[in-house]
């Protein structure tokens, strides 16, 4: 395989490999350690007393060491293993572990599973698994709603961001992605505790999914035959910049109303709408599965498109 020009390959590879195998149960995840890391740093550099001037320097500090962190074991993988056939496949093999698709199937199946049999205690607790909100008190409607939200908005984060910078930066652009993405997960908030020291964090975070974001969104309108004009439309509702465009794509693509109030440790938080359709039911949930699976394999194509419009172009 030509050196200057295998990752299409091993993006695609990737993918299919993940698709396939999953994350082995029981093995402790990658992203665990940067988490640690993180974790550890905002105890240490976040604290109260400091002045919000002094903890924003230091949140881009922490971003700074995570890239490093992240690209150097990266590009000292791929330097060891080399660029043979069988090196180029486990270098796919060890880049699953930053994919999500199998184990995002997985876990909005176990909502769709329950909801469908009409046990709403046991989709309610299935998705708390995959959603911040409060989920006592959701009603069918409110399960089936949020396990959408959470597949469209995870369709880009665990999914097409990781498979982006994988094929734009090989294993070191996969492990930068993950790193920032869990950084923005663990500090990149609003509320007065991070707002300074998690803001090179977030707006990282937002650089690094600016075009994975919009091509999610592109992906499952095309997946679902529809759904431009209300992701067109309703995308920048969204208080993040990223986050609406696959969600206003899947609630265009199944006709249905995403989005709104949502109760948070107790309180409700007024959310915009997305979609001028009814609120989705289990049904609708299936239907979203379906999309959510042929999105993937039109994402397979990118890569295996590239690698054969490079072959024959040298």
């Amino acid at each position: 395989m030509d050196e200057a020009a295998p990752w299409p390959w091993v993006a695609a590879l990737a993918l299919g490999l993940e698709a396939v195998l999953g994350y082995p149960a029981g093995l402790k995840h990658p992203v665990a350690w940067p988490a640690a890391l993180i974790e550890g740093l905002e105890r240490r550099w976040n604290r109260p007393t400091a002045s919000d001037e002094r903890r924003r320097v230091l949140g881009v500090v922490l971003v700074v060491l995570l890239v490093l962190v992240a690209a150097l074991p990266g590009a000292a993988i791929q330097g060891l293993l080399g660029s043979s056939l069988p090196a180029l496949t486990l270098v796919a093999l060890i880049a699953t572990t930053g994919l999500a698709q199998r184990s995002l199937h997985d876990h909005v199946a176990a909502v769709l599973a329950p909801l469908q049999a009409g046990d709403l205690p046991a989709a309610r607790a299935a998705v708390a698994m995959i959603v911040g909100r409060d989920t006592e008190a959701l009603d069918a409607e409110g399960v089936a709603a949020a396990a959408l939200e959470s597949l469209a908005e995870s369709f880009n984060d665990g999914v097409v961001a990781p498979a982006f910078w994988l094929l734009a930066g090989g294993l070191p652009g996969l492990f930068v992605y993950k790193s920032v993405n869990t950084a923005d997960s663990l500090v990149g908030h609003r509320e007065p505790r991070w707002r300074a020291f998690g803001w090179a964090s977030a707006r990282t975070d937002d650089l690094l999914n600016l075009i994975p974001a919009r091509l999610a969104g592109a992906l499952i309108a095309l997946a679902g035959g529809g759904g431009w004009r209300t992701m067109l439309r309703d995308a920048r509702r969204h208080a993040s910049p990223n986050a609406g465009w696959p969600e206003a794509a899947m609630a265009g693509a199944l006709a249905v109303q995403l989005g709104g109030e949502a109760r948070y440790d107790g309180e409700i938080v007024a959310r915009p709408t997305f979609g001028d359709g009814p609120r989705p039911t289990a049904d609708d949930l299936e239907r979203g599965l379906r999309l959510y699976r042929r999105a993937c394999a039109l994402l397979w194509l990118i890569p295996l498109a590239a690698g054969l419009i490079i072959a024959l172009a040298q």
